[in-house]
């Protein structure tokens, strides 16, 4: 029995070819691109969906094992009190997945049945500027979970750009956290030339989410050392589990806790990197936070709405503000080799769902219950 989960025009049924499959998928009704009235009343699960099997040239049809979840889930279901733009009708949501290859189109030579791959969001950009391409705003609207069929199915077909293969040393789990949170993190850390982070150099994460245990688990294994800020001790003690060399609650110093980062580092100059989560409500800290000539990443959303910093701020720091969204298709397949050679074992919320449970799952996310990832298990 195959499943999905959607975004849809409840009007429009799918066509049936000779050739067709059964799924289980989520997907998002919608009469409209900009109707979406949250995930509550717009996320629909299904079962025993019909799907034409007929792969082009260039498609894999996946089955796929394992799917995460990021806040762009959340402003996808959203649509008219979120930033996420237009959505195709009875789109399949999710972006991250893991699974094993079922067939291949005629044109396809990097994959073949039986391989073990994972998702990339944004294949329109390789398939125009290459693999080393990195995505811009109008290609991450055009993705997976958007504008082309998602991960949150029991099976599906995609364009091979979508794809590279997983970590040989993965849980079907693990892996499928990789697409976003996992490729923003390396990029945030390896992607400006020059400024890649290695052994010796000081690196600020924030909070608990996807991105900043990635950065903490990728910066450890480089050789940094990692200070991490959090609100909880329980949530301190497992960011030391993980690596962090210290940890600062930001709840007891909502307005210092740049500066009490800083003092951390040797001889209080400020940390070689920070990577900033939180956008406009963490950004002025971060900047507290930073050395002279040091690099603040701006690579996420999640303070919600705050007063904004402005650019010229930077100058006042002497620092790199780098923005960005994701990374390559080929900084995907680096961070998937260096997981393998160090190691790496991405952490995953204890509470793990199911397909069926998908809008628990979103839930959760949106209840921000969640250690890491939001991991939905695709079972077969």
């Amino acid at each position: 029995m195959n499943e999905t989960v959607e975004t849809t025009p409840s009007h429009m049924e799918p066509e049936v070819t000779e050739k067709s499959r059964l799924r289980r998928r989520a997907r998002l009704p919608m009469k409209a691109t900009k109707c979406q009235k949250g995930f509550e009343e717009s996320l629909k699960y299904e079962e025993n969906v019909e799907e034409s099997q007929e792969l082009g040239a260039h498609d894999v049809l996946v089955e796929l094992h394992a799917a995460s979840l990021n806040y762009r889930e959340l402003a996808i279901a959203n649509v008219e009190n979120g930033p996420a733009g237009t959505i195709v009708p009875d789109v399949v949501p999710g972006s991250d997945g893991a699974g094993v290859v079922k067939s291949v189109g005629s044109g396809v030579t990097a994959f073949k049945e039986g391989d073990r791959v994972i998702t990339h969001l944004a294949p329109g950009v390789v398939e125009s500027d290459g693999d080393e391409a990195p995505p811009a705003y109008a290609n991450i609207a055009a993705g997976l979970g958007q504008a082309i069929d998602g991960t949150l199915r029991s099976e599906g077909i995609f364009t091979e750009a979508a794809l590279v293969h997983a970590p040989e040393s993965l849980g079907w789990l693990q892996a499928a956290t990789l697409t976003c949170s996992g490729l923003t993190a390396w990029n945030s850390l390896f992607g400006l030339k020059g400024r890649a982070v290695g052994p010796g150099d000081w690196v600020l994460v924030q909070g608990t989410g996807g991105v900043s245990i990635a950065a903490l688990q990728f910066a450890v294994a480089a050789g940094a050392v990692v200070v991490a800020t959090t609100s909880t001790e329980e949530k301190a003690a497992r960011l030391l589990a993980l690596g962090a060399k210290h940890t600062i609650n930001y709840q007891s110093n909502p307005d210092n806790w740049g500066q009490e980062a800083r003092d951390l580092t040797p001889g209080g100059k400020g940390f070689d990197m920070v990577v900033d989560i939180g956008g406009n409500a963490t950004l002025s800290q971060s900047l507290l936070a930073v050395r002279i000539n040091g690099v603040v990443v701006a690579a996420g959303l999640s303070g919600g709405a705050a007063e904004p910093v402005p650019l010229l701020a930077a100058l006042a720091h002497a620092c790199i503000v780098r923005g960005l969204l994701l990374g390559s298709r080929s900084q995907l397949r680096d961070m998937v080799r260096f997981i393998d050679e160090k190691g790496i074992v991405p952490v995953v919320d204890d509470m793990v769902f199911e397909l069926s449970q998908t809008k628990e799952a979103y839930k959760w996310l949106l209840e921000r219950k969640h250690f890491s990832k939001v991991a939905i298990r695709i079972d077969h």
